[in-house]
């Protein structure tokens, strides 16, 4: 985005500041730790909290930190540089789910959203929404898995639906949301998406729509500034200073990284790591987990921070968490990989690698064994899984996903509104009725100090209308529950009908019998789905009732 001319502000967290002013782009800092969100997910692997976090008073923090990024966020589109003072306002955002206030500052500036992400958070048929953590093998899986992305909008609006609306009433003079409008909005706006992974790895599926596009991994090229790499490091994989294998008999070690993404947990796996390796011939390379007074076996050499494009060349495989980045890096240096998920969408991708023969069954890090961990040595050392995971690196060679997702971006922008009549060099963001016209900030102060216009004939001019906010539908409080009520009932009674009809017409009683049994289990799977989606839809509901009585019920007092 930068390359290609535009003014490019990263609003992220204060630790990465230098990183990001580093590479040329402006920078503002979001609220929010990010070390107390990672301790969070990994003491809570799904998206409902687990109730020793609830006694202990993290979701309250949580939901503290959500409002103070929220906040943060809107400054973040508005706010003049913190450094160099120069002012700042958004024309259009690129953004994640999961950093909530997008759309609404989209909203409030009338500007257009593209939201970009490493994970799906778009519904289908093909895979359940990776925070849901489901087993869509048992039952119908479409339906599962379409009933997921439901399901987890619903219940991340009801954690965070007071926080949003006060943010949207208070800070941006917005009306608030409904639940049914809140978890449908992007779908509803047809929002433009783009999924930042290979196509070759996990195609873009069929029942996306053509706002959403797959343009391949976002890569940034580290290895070739790093030019110094320890001297120990150098002799443990036998090269030299120049790169060049001098020691034949030292086999490709493993990368394996966690970080301090294990918690509390990483002495338990650290032992397990150090145990596997002892009853194999492979030797690693550890990221994270081990401590500086740790003294490891000579098979073993601890890392600190290289890059993995740079590492990744010297390793027979990679053993991780399951991080997009992390399985990214791995894959385009054609390594077989061990995901061993922790939280989120590490399941996802390691499910996703599994799917493509360049890994084994993911190895969750709550139940790791050390037999699991060497049957997964073995396995990535095939020659099978090197053969799958070198096709995928073939293909991603023939992506430029960077490239791909800016042309997304340019491709979805209403450019007619956003050019300025008169200098097209800004974007448009003033109308003058008495000329009908729209001119950008540059061209309205040179007519107003000419006299041409007057300051009070500018108006503010709409690149995005936003239609969601003109619906202030409100439902009676059963509204959810009664309709997706009826779709349980005719899954459970009306559907089980009609199949056990078909069944007992089966010449084979046999067949007939299973058929029915199948059956019976899919619709009453499917009607508990939909009475699921009711009950989250019948809590939200209501909470949007009580808001309209704040002498009975006011959620921030």
């Amino acid at each position: 985005l930068h390359a290609t001319g535009h003014r490019v502000r990263l609003a992220t967290h204060e630790t990465f500041r230098s990183f990001v002013r580093g590479n040329g782009l402006e920078f503002y800092p979001l609220a929010g730790d990010p070390a107390d969100l990672m301790s969070f997910m990994v003491k809570n692997s799904g998206i409902i909290p687990s109730m020793s976090s609830i006694i202990e008073g993290d979701v309250g923090r949580k939901r503290r930190s959500v409002a103070d990024i929220l906040a943060s966020t809107w400054q973040a589109c508005i706010a003049d540089d913190d450094e160099t003072k120069l002012s700042f306002i958004a024309e259009a955002i690129i953004a994640n789910p999961p950093s909530f206030g997008h759309i609404h500052c989209a909203e409030k500036l009338q500007i257009p959203l593209h939201i970009m992400f490493t994970m799906p958070w778009s519904p289908t048929t093909v895979f359940p929404h990776p925070l849901s953590n489901i087993n869509s093998s048992i039952g119908p899986k479409d339906k599962i898995n379409l009933y997921s992305y439901d399901v987890i909008e619903m219940i991340t609006w009801i954690g965070v639906r007071d926080v949003v609306n006060h943010f949207r009433k208070k800070t941006l003079g917005l009306r608030e949301l409904n639940t049914g409008q809140a978890i449908n909005v992007l779908n509803d706006e047809c929002v433009p998406k783009t999924y930042c992974w290979s196509p070759s790895l996990v195609a873009k599926p069929k029942d996306w729509g053509s706002n959403i596009d797959v343009s391949g991994f976002f890569f940034l090229n580290l290895g070739t500034a790093y030019t110094n790499p320890p001297k120990d490091l150098l002799e443990f994989l036998g090269i030299n200073n120049d790169l060049q294998q001098i020691d034949h008999r030292l086999p490709p070690p493993i990368y394996i990284g966690f970080g301090s993404i294990t918690g509390h947990d990483s002495r338990r796996i650290l032992r397990i790591v150090i145990d596997a390796l002892d009853r194999t011939i492979y030797r690693a390379l550890l990221s994270g987990l081990a401590s500086d007074t740790d003294h490891l076996p000579s098979n073993i050499f601890k890392i600190g921070n290289v890059p993995h494009d740079w590492l990744f060349q010297y390793v027979s495989a990679v053993c991780h968490h399951g991080g997009a980045g992390t399985t990214a890096a791995g894959l385009r240096a054609g390594k077989p990989t061990i995901i061993v998920p922790f939280f989120g969408d590490q399941f996802f991708w390691g499910r996703v690698i599994e799917k493509s023969g360049a890994g084994p069954h993911p190895l969750p890090g709550k139940s790791i064994t050390v037999d699991r961990l060497v049957e997964a040595f073995h396995f990535v050392h095939k020659p099978t899984t090197r053969a799958a995971a070198e096709r995928i690196r073939n293909a991603m060679l023939e992506e430029d996903g960077c490239t791909a997702a800016v042309h997304a971006f340019h491709s979805n922008l209403p450019l007619t509104r956003m050019y300025s009549d008169l200098e097209p060099t800004f974007a448009a963001c003033y109308r003058s009725d008495k000329y009908n016209i729209q001119i950008s900030r540059p061209v309205a102060q040179v007519l107003v100090a000419a006299g041409v216009l007057e300051e009070l004939e500018l108006h503010p001019h709409v690149i995005r209308n936003w239609q969601f906010m003109h619906d202030h539908r409100m439902h009676f409080p059963t509204h959810g529950l009664i309709k997706h009520s009826q779709k349980a009932f005719s899954n459970m009674f009306i559907d089980t009908a009609v199949d056990l009809k078909r069944a007992a017409n089966n010449d084979n009683a046999a067949m007939g019998t299973l058929e029915g049994v199948g059956s019976v289990t899919k619709n009453v799977g499917l009607g508990i789905g939909q009475l699921t989606i009711g009950y989250l839809s019948l809590y939200g509901e209501l909470s949007d009732a009580l808001d309209r009585f704040t002498f009975i019920y006011d959620p921030f007092t």
